[in-house]
């Protein structure tokens, strides 16, 4: 047998792949790329894909690709990650325009606040098992260092979909077990439930997305001994779990005995018994639980914080003001979170902290078809990103702001500089025309700016709606042929914040996009996020920045020679409890 046969054969015993054809040359950043941080080159095997991936080999070769653009010589001790769900490029070029409007300009020339940030690459966002993603998937992937299944949270592809024994065989250490384990404090921070998809996989580990209070756990998952995903974040075995948690969904931690403190005909799902709420108030003692605005302006500053200010999601952004009980902004929760964290960390000796913010609520506006809200919502998100760069350092704290997936708004057509980026295009369907008029299709129809490739916002009648544009909220079902053609949308008010753009297809609920997503970066290790990478290595990026972290890895023997984390992590070695 040939050295090289040989040599590959014993790699992959080493990381437990089924196949090894050869070795990959290393990777190495080239030119002006390479300046401010060591590159660093990881072998990785060269595989078949889908068949040959495994859990460990999509840790390795996130690895090698933050490795090789330097991320190493990051000195971080905080790192933030700020996921705007569904926010595809196209949701940022628009909201960037919106924002400049609103401020009075033209838009065109504003920049959202992570777009001054000194460093961009782009995301690959496809599931193991699909192209278009998933929330589940693609977050797992950030917080874990493992690509995964659409569906499921920080668990191996190994693992199907709703296989409860199949989870359990396969857990993946996340950032946030990782951080919390090794002593640092640790913050998730969300406008959905603090249970959905996003925030769900810093802290659990399941089969499915939809497991998130015991009543969702089908009886053979519970014989099994899987928990629900609300239990696994309160109860979590990593450090004290998280130290700040806020977002919405409270339902998933009260009984059905516990009527819900703002709303009369609203009582907790939960069937076992468990008030996880009390759970959290255990592991934190000197901590304060929160779920209105007045209450959590009175919280202390220096303590941990439990925030769950709606039974399901956080209000819209747009629709907050009409919360009778009142609700934090996004940008007040941030603020509030590196507060504590901070003062957390200097607790525990100066230790630093891991912190995910996400603005959910994108997703969700896209998926009803209403682009003023998915606008709104991430003009919101830049100004948590904005508030949580002026309260820390670009020296001690590294920020990436990325988004999950793509969604399937369009911007179209030729509109003059300065169009409402929400209203008609003026100028043209060609490229010269009549900025003073209405653009037109082939029918003479005026159209929008924005639109969507499927929709509610389809024109035909549904069982809800006359045929015609459509409005928020528009849960379609029974859709039928526009008899019509497109409405004349000359008179109609497109920028009013409940019109829904037309969409070509009739769907219920909007799709994700398979289309790559960006990354932006400021602060230690910023300089390695660069060109295009696996979404995996979002989780590399951090996990190499922060020397603290890279250490503990080391000392349980999961480094290299050069002391990149290379090995899939054993998430035993971590837990307290």
């Amino acid at each position: 047998m040939s050295r090289t046969r040989t040599a590959c054969l014993a790699l992959a015993v080493t990381l437990s792949l089924s196949a090894c054809a050869s070795s990959a040359p290393p990777r190495a950043a080239s030119g002006a790329a390479a300046v401010g941080a060591a590159t660093l080159a990881v072998d990785v095997p060269t595989i078949r894909h889908p068949q040959d991936e495994t859990p460990q080999w999509w840790f390795r070769d996130g690895a090698s690709q933050a490795a090789a653009r330097g991320a190493m010589g990051g000195k971080a001790k905080n790192v933030i990650l700020f996921v705007g769900d569904g926010m595809s490029l196209t949701t940022v070029a628009a909201a960037r325009i919106y924002e400049g409007q609103k401020k009075g300009g033209p838009g065109e020339e504003n920049r959202l606040s992570w777009e001054r940030f000194p460093s961009t690459a782009l995301s690959k966002t496809y599931n193991t098992d699909s192209q278009t993603p998933d929330s589940a998937g693609t977050m797992s992937a950030m917080a874990t260092g493992v690509k995964t299944r659409a569906g499921v949270l920080s668990i191996g592809q190994q693992a199907a979909r709703g296989s409860c024994t199949g989870a359990l065989a396969a857990p993946i250490l996340s950032l946030w077990e990782l951080a919390a384990g090794s002593g640092l404090a640790t913050g998730v921070v969300t406008t959905t439930r603090v249970t959905h998809a996003t925030p769900g996989a810093t802290f659990s580990h399941s089969a499915d997305r939809n497991w998130e209070n015991d009543a969702d756990l089908p009886e053979d998952a519970k014989t099994a001994g899987c928990h629900d995903i609300a239990r696994q974040m309160i109860e979590s075995p990593y450090g004290n779990g998280p130290d700040v948690l806020m977002g919405g969904g409270r339902t998933n931690f009260m009984t059905v005995e516990q009527r819900d403190p703002e709303y009369d005909d609203k009582v907790g799902q939960r069937l076992d018994g468990r008030d996880l709420i009390a759970s959290w108030k255990q592991h934190h003692p000197d901590g304060s639980y929160v779920w209105n605005a007045k209450q959590f302006a009175a919280a202390p500053a220096g303590k941990p914080l439990l925030g769950l200010f709606e039974p399901d999601h956080m209000q819209f952004d747009h629709d907050r003001p009409k919360d009778g009980a009142g609700e934090p902004s996004l940008a007040e929760m941030t603020r509030a979170a590196i507060a504590r964290l901070n003062r957390l960390s200097a607790d525990k000796g100066d230790s630093g902290w891991v912190l995910l913010v996400e603005g959910g609520r994108i997703d969700h506006a896209h998926h009803y078809g209403n682009a003023y809200r998915a606008l709104t919502e991430t003009v919101a998100l830049s100004d948590a990103v904005r508030a949580a760069s002026e309260a820390t350092s670009a020296d001690d704290t590294l920020i990436l702001v990325t988004a999950d997936h793509s969604h399937t708004l369009s911007f179209v057509g030729y509109p003059v500089r300065g169009n409402p980026i929400l209203g008609k295009v003026r100028g043209t369907s060609g490229e010269d025309g009549d900025a003073a008029d209405y653009a037109r299709d082939s029918l003479g129809m005026p159209y929008t700016t924005l639109n969507y490739s499927n929709g509610p916002g389809y024109v035909g009648a549904s069982a809800q709606q006359p045929e015609g544009p459509k409005r928020f909220l528009h849960t379609a079902s029974g859709t039928q042929q526009a008899e019509h053609g497109r409405p004349d949308l000359t008179k109609v008010d497109t920028e009013n914040p409940d019109y829904l753009q037309e969409s070509l297809v009739p769907t219920s609920n909007e799709s994700h996009g398979g289309d790559d997503v960006g990354i932006w970066a400021r602060g230690p290790g910023s300089d390695a996020v660069r060109g295009s990478v696996e979404q995996n290595t979002i989780f590399h990026f951090m996990l190499q920045a922060m020397p603290k972290l890279r250490a503990a890895l080391c000392a349980k023997g999961d480094c290299d020679a050069q002391q990149v984390p290379v090995t899939l992590p054993k998430p035993e070695d971590f837990k307290s409890r």
